[in-house]
């Protein structure tokens, strides 16, 4: 067990799975979410951007994704083919976000997205890792920009699971996605529980960022 207390704010995460690997490992860790922590835990509820200058040793960050994910590229224009100027605007205030994430005064920084414009507007991600990597046999294409860390090693590869493809009864689009999170989140779930479902960290992926970077600490 590490032997020091280090300081780790895992930023944007409500559902405590990051956080608590590190404190599993004897880091002073906390999230922190404008929603409350789905476990117990060290958790401040409010705007990550008011405690990113309390001196912490590493932030992991998790910026939400719904106005940054190449996934919903469908979504900024409307059916008249014109841009749907509340989403832009929305994306511009995200990347901002982003930004001021990446610029926080923490000597070690993660940010964390699926494919996303942070590619183009921003940078390229230093590393690109997949759940089956980490012992999960499910496909999340996942962006890890990092500062003064070292890029995630696989701890367990296993196979990557099988896709779902159906019509969206909406829009009449083919659509496709891993089956795990069609089963998981597609089903009879609002976008706010499906953004939720998506949001969060699988236990091999948060156990190799507790173990492998907690070790840079």
């Amino acid at each position: 067990m590490t032997q020091h207390k280090k300081s780790v704010l895992i930023a944007c995460e409500c559902s405590g799975a990051v956080r608590e690997a590190f404190a599993a490992r004897g880091f002073n860790a906390w999230s922190c979410d404008i929603k409350p922590s789905e476990t117990p835990g060290q958790h401040i509820q409010g705007d990550v951007l008011e405690i990113i200058n309390k001196g912490w040793d590493l932030m992991i960050a998790h910026p939400p994704c719904t106005y940054l994910a190449v996934s919903g590229a469908g979504w900024f224009y409307n059916k008249d083919k014109s841009p749907n100027v509340e989403r832009f605007i929305k994306q511009a205030a995200a990347l901002e976000f982003v930004k001021a994430l990446m610029q926080a005064p923490i000597e070690r920084i993660a940010v964390e997205n699926p494919i996303s414009v942070i590619s183009t507007h921003i940078r390229k991600p230093d590393q690109i890792i997949q759940p089956w990597m980490f012992g999960h046999p499910h496909t999340k294409s996942t962006c890890l920009w990092l500062k003064n860390l070292p890029k995630l090693n696989p701890t367990n590869i296993v196979e990557k699971g099988s896709w779902k493809t159906w019509v969206c009864s909406t829009t009449g689009r083919v659509k496709r996605q891993s089956q795990w999170y069609y089963d998981a989140a597609c089903k009879g779930r609002t976008p706010a529980e499906r953004a939720t479902i998506r949001s969060r960290t699988f236990q091999g992926i948060a156990d190799a960022m507790a173990e492998q970077w907690g070790a840079v600490l």
